[in-house]
């Protein structure tokens, strides 16, 4: 293994060298690129615009080529343009972290001099150098200097995305069938490869959980979020409430584009971005706003690249996927207890949890009851089936187990009597001071007197 000390030292230069440019670049009058090759479905409800295909390309290559030990230095605004590819330290490995953030800032300086020193008018000598010179088509100090001020790394995605696809297996049918049910685009079923990876405990920095990374307001429109049940991290209730969310998007924008841009953006701002520009190319090509960003601009190109890199890789023989996950639903007509349900249709503490992720910790360590009208999952054997059938109405509360009120601490005698004693102490201090203040009074008219 490589040490610390050495690994910084390849830092100028341990760069791979960067993938043909030309797979990126982009031809010198960029509407006459050529329509992409579709399949019928994604030609007619999610199109690859020409604008967008080097980002739907770039998005590829993070997802199917490059690994999480690999940094892509690539240009922000025009993706087409990669400078490098770095090779990084596992994240296992004691230090890493550091260890990457350096090489990749080191990086990041060494490119951005590179483009510095063109845009000053310098001629390139490196073989490097002409490298990332010929990636410009408009080879002006303008261009060079703009460039220098947008770069980004971006880590690649291939392992993550390939278990993902491993991990779609389990809930993929069950989120096709609901679309089918809503009369959608069946390709929607692909947008947990870009939100969580189909993860189903995935979190965000934003606070969005589950397959779908509802956020908890959004959450709120859609379905239960509370201290007691979060049907965000419910495979079939967060599953139907994307699909209600995003075709209320298509109803009010009109197109998927835009309808899954505003997945990530917000209704309102693609709203108001669409009364401003019109189609969705001409949004991509020109809005701009404070909440607008990187991440908002290459949303649908993210997506479309998963699709594809999904599809490939359902194809492939070797990935085998999850097998569906199958459960027999039941909803409640009471407050139950977790405890209680277990021992009665004879399920497992663990596999109960795992079908219910849910149901929080109050509810399952036995704090709270399951709120009524909750949903709840279990294995979908015969027996479960029966035992629904003929679920006493025992099982059942009428309410909620009430919140414990600590009691209020009473005043022991003690503390009265004590209270009595301060307040004697109090004014023999005050008496005092008034003694205190007279001595010198009656000093002053015995010295007259004398």
């Amino acid at each position: 293994m490589l040490s610390a000390a050495r690994f910084l030292a390849l830092a100028c230069f341990c760069l791979a060298a960067a993938p043909a440019a030309a797979e990126f670049q982009l031809p010198q009058n960029i509407t006459r690129l050529p329509a992409p090759q579709l399949s019928a479905p994604e030609s007619l409800h999610f199109p690859v615009y020409p604008l967008i295909l080097p980002n739907v390309r770039f998005w590829e290559k993070i997802y199917g080529t490059y690994t999480e030990t690999q940094a892509v230095l690539h240009d922000r605004a025009e993706m087409y343009r990669i400078y490098a590819v770095l090779d990084l330290m596992p994240k296992d490995t004691p230090g890493a972290g550091k260890i990457n953030e350096k090489l990749t800032e080191l990086a990041r300086l060494h490119v951005k001099g590179i483009l510095n020193k063109l845009a000053g008018g310098g001629r390139p000598q490196t073989a490097e150098e002409l490298r990332i010179y010929n990636l410009f088509q408009q080879k002006s100090p303008a261009a060079f200097l703009a460039a220098a001020e947008s770069l980004r790394v971006q880590t690649g995605l291939k392992n993550r995305f390939r278990d993902g696809v491993i991990r779609s297996g389990a809930y993929m049918p069950a989120i096709k069938r609901i679309l089918r049910t809503l009369d959608l685009p069946l390709e929607l079923a692909y947008l947990p490869h870009v939100e969580s990876s189909f993860n189903p405990e995935a979190h965000s920095k934003a606070g969005a959980v589950g397959l779908w990374q509802f956020t908890r307001y959004t959450g709120k429109e859609f379905m239960a979020v509370n201290e007691l049940v979060d049907e965000r991290y419910d495979l079939y209730i967060a599953s139907e409430a994307a699909a209600r969310f995003l075709k209320e998007n298509y109803r009010q924008l009109g197109a998927w584009p835009l309808a899954l841009t505003a997945y990530n953006h917000g209704r309102g701002g693609m709203l108001r971005a669409k009364a401003q520009w019109g189609s969705y190319p001409v949004i991509f090509a020109n809005h701009t706003s404070s909440t607008f960003g990187f991440a908002s601009r290459n949303f649908y190109p993210e997506f479309l690249a998963a699709l594809r890199v999904a599809r490939r890789l359902e194809a492939d023989f070797s990935v085998i996927k999850e097998r569906p996950l199958i459960s027999a639903s039941l909803r409640l007509k009471g407050y139950a207890a977790a405890a209680e349900l277990l021992q009665y249709f004879g399920v497992s503490e663990e596999e109960f949890r795992r079908l219910n992720p849910a149901l929080m910790k109050p509810v399952l360590e036995g704090k709270k009851y399951i709120p009524v009208e909750t949903i709840i999952h279990l294995p979908a054997t015969h027996f479960i089936r029966e035992r629904i059938r003929s679920m006493p109405q025992s099982l059942l509360r009428a309410s909620q187990i009430p919140d414990y009120v600590p009691p209020k601490p009473k005043l022991k005698k003690k503390a009265a009597v004590s209270k009595k004693a301060a307040g004697r102490s109090s004014q023999k201090m005050k008496k005092a001071k008034v003694k205190a203040k007279a001595i010198p009074v009656l000093k002053k008219k015995a010295q007259r007197k004398r």
